[in-house]
């Protein structure tokens, strides 16, 4: 059962490109803080295991870490190994209607 989600989970992740990041799930992705209006958040890097309109919440190597998306920027890797630096002002809504979005330029 475990194969098949596995599988599912592939799939979908082939469809995110640096041109669509921001209208996709985040969660699973790779992740890094590069900028943050708080200076004890740059830096936190691991993967995104939860996220709400205001947060991200990063799984690190000392445990989970809540990251505000507004004042921040991160870099996320996306499934074929390219790095995308995302302004969290853009994704700082709610995941599901950030699907919806019509963005131009982010």
């Amino acid at each position: 059962m475990e194969w098949a989600f596995q599988k599912t989970r592939l799939k979908l992740n082939k469809m995110i490109t640096t041109r669509n990041l921001i209208r996709h799930e985040l969660i699973g992705l790779s992740v890094k803080v590069v900028e943050s209006t708080n200076k004890f958040q740059v830096g936190i890097k691991g993967t995104v295991v939860d996220e709400t309109k205001n947060t991200i919440t990063i799984e690190t190597d000392k445990g989970l870490k809540k990251v505000q998306k507004k004042g921040s920027k991160f870099i996320f890797e996306i499934p074929d190994g390219k790095k995308v630096k995302v302004n969290g002002d853009k994704i700082a809504v709610r995941p599901e209607e950030r699907v919806k979005l019509k963005v131009k330029k982010w």
